[in-house]
């Protein structure tokens, strides 16, 4: 069956605003001040050009950062590949900071892929409270660091370097608690805003997919 150049120019008009139609229905999913806040002002990042930075704020006492950590493992094995994703502990609290100092020395020392899991897994499975120097010491061991090693770095300038730069930029986030994600320094969202731990990464999805156009 042939069609006019008439029905051809109507058939294409009509996909064009099916287009318009699904791409609106797509942004209406996710809106500005539902699922998501606007940082103001917006954050420099640490992104090299034509990436989008994605900053995970978490503290290790927090049960709903916990909670969180399978969902974020999930979509790092598939996050977009101009996506930089930066872990920063919270420190809204002093108690907090043993927390960040801790990931810190991981990070530092090159080891936060066996420490990290195993850093929530202590106070939220085994219920040690990971409070003290002592503990996160004893933790690091088990994990194949020396205890020199951790000492060198646990109280050094380069971890209080990063403990006050982290201090800050919570500040500056405006974020009122963990977890908090932030994207590209501009859009904060959480399992609050997003409707559940399970649509905190489509969230992030959206937003990286609108910073990345």
């Amino acid at each position: 069956m042939k069609l006019s150049s008439h029905k051809i120019v109507i058939l294409f008009a009509s996909l064009a605003l099916l287009g318009v139609s699904i791409s609106s229905s797509f942004a209406a999913r996710y809106q500005e001040g539902v699922h998501y806040e606007r940082v103001s002002p917006p954050q420099p990042t640490t992104a090299a050009p034509g990436q989008v930075e994605v900053v995970e704020l978490f503290w290790y006492g927090c049960p709903h950062c916990y909670r969180l950590e399978p969902f974020a493992k999930r979509w790092l094995k598939k996050k977009p590949a101009n996506v930089k994703f930066v872990r920063m502990p919270g420190v809204f609290r002093p108690n907090w900071e043993i927390g960040a100092r801790a990931y810190y020395t991981a990070e530092i020392l090159g080891v936060v892929d066996k420490v990290h899991e195993a850093m929530f897994e202590a106070i939220h499975e085994l219920k040690r409270p990971m409070s003290s120097e002592a503990e996160i010491l004893a933790l690091f061991e088990q994990h194949g660091v020396k205890e020199k090693d951790f000492k060198r770095v646990f109280n050094s300038f380069a971890v209080e370097t990063k403990l006050r730069r982290a201090r800050d930029m919570g500040r500056r986030y405006g974020a009122r608690g963990v977890p908090a994600i932030i994207v590209n320094g501009k859009f904060r969202t959480g399992a609050q805003e997003s409707g559940g731990n399970a649509r905190v990464f489509q969230v992030v999805d959206y937003l990286v997919q609108q910073e990345s156009q």
